[in-house]
């Protein structure tokens, strides 16, 4: 099967087209035939090796993507509740063989059913963010029905479906982003915006029970602003793992008898199962992304890194068929 490989860390072109052998999944696993990847931040870290601890966890060569959607080919023997055939999407195993490739063999339990009412393309761009979302709100801020929630960074992929996420179960959702992003997130559901270039939230939000931060900015002086903005006993969660709270963050944390939580993503198929209602009763959209076929990763991560692209990038591996 033809896959994106790495064989050493680097920049864009270190990734080549290459011929590798199709994966056999394990008992608990399911082989996907491959429609399409989404392509993340997270692939741009993996390939240059810019993290060293996620590094060391890493196996050279390997196939790049954590993001994907395709059509059951095979199952485990030990896998229950699928079938050959079924339309999923999902989280290949992570660190491990990833979903730039025409197969990827990844745990059952990291995939759902596909959400009937999108295309492959579409679906390929939702696991990885929708699940960071999800995991960071929910299994870490423990937001409920009526709270407040402030979100840094609504605009982007995590915080676009954080908000929609939070007007599901009828939260009072107050976003951070650039005015030109205004419109969609209003149009998504946001109560209230806030221009983090002129304005400064600290002077405009108090007493919210949850502070999301999905912004890439990696400052803990802007954290503990975000704590004066906490209710006491509220939550502090970032999906920024690699960047934990310093001395000073953890003391605003503490004087506030506030919780800081840095929130790493968990794949499971019961929220990528509550997820797919979401976006097939509407209550949740999903935005299309710009489409490159898979010998043109190389382009995708170039754009991303020259910042010359907005939204959700896609590798096509298939033609959507189905």
């Amino acid at each position: 099967m033809k896959a994106i490989r790495i064989s050493e860390f680097g920049l864009p072109k270190v990734m080549e087209l290459t011929e590798i052998d199709r994966p056999v999944p394990k008992s608990d696993e399911i082989l996907v035939k491959v429609y399409a990847s989404g392509v993340n931040p997270v692939d741009l870290v993996v390939r240059a090796g810019s993290n060293a601890a996620l590094s060391y966890n890493l196996n050279l060569p390997m196939t790049l993507g954590w993001d994907t959607a395709g059509v059951i080919e095979e199952l485990g023997e030990k896998v229950t509740g699928f079938q050959k055939g079924d339309a999923v999407y999902g989280v290949p195993n992570f660190p491990g063989e990833g979903s730039y490739a025409e197969y990827v063999a990844a745990k059952a339990s990291r995939f759902a059913l596909k959400p009937y009412n999108i295309c492959f393309n579409d679906a390929a761009g939702v696991p990885l963010a929708a699940l960071t979302a999800w995991t960071a709100m929910f299994e870490f801020g423990k937001l409920k029905m009526g709270q407040r929630i402030l979100i840094q960074g609504a605009s982007g992929s995590v915080g676009g479906f954080a908000v929609q996420f939070a007007k599901s179960i009828e939260a009072y959702v107050i976003g951070t982003a650039s005015a030109d992003s205004f419109d969609y997130l209003r149009q998504i559901g946001a109560d209230e915006l806030i221009d983090y270039k002129t304005q400064k939230f600290e002077d405009l939000v108090k007493k919210v029970d949850v502070v999301l931060e999905v912004s890439s900015v990696r400052d803990n002086n802007e954290r503990e602003k975000s704590v004066q903005v906490l209710k006491n006993n509220g939550i502090l969660v970032s999906v920024n793992t690699d960047f934990p709270f310093n001395e000073e963050v953890i003391h605003a944390l503490d004087k506030k008898n506030c919780r800081g939580e840095l929130s790493a993503n968990q794949a499971r198929k019961e929220w990528l199962e509550e997820i797919g209602k979401l976006i097939e009763s509407g209550k949740v959209k999903v935005p299309q992304g710009k489409i490159f076929v898979l010998h043109e990763a190389v382009e995708a991560h170039s754009l991303i890194e020259n910042k010359s692209v907005n939204g959700k990038l896609i590798l096509q591996v298939r033609e959507q068929d189905q």
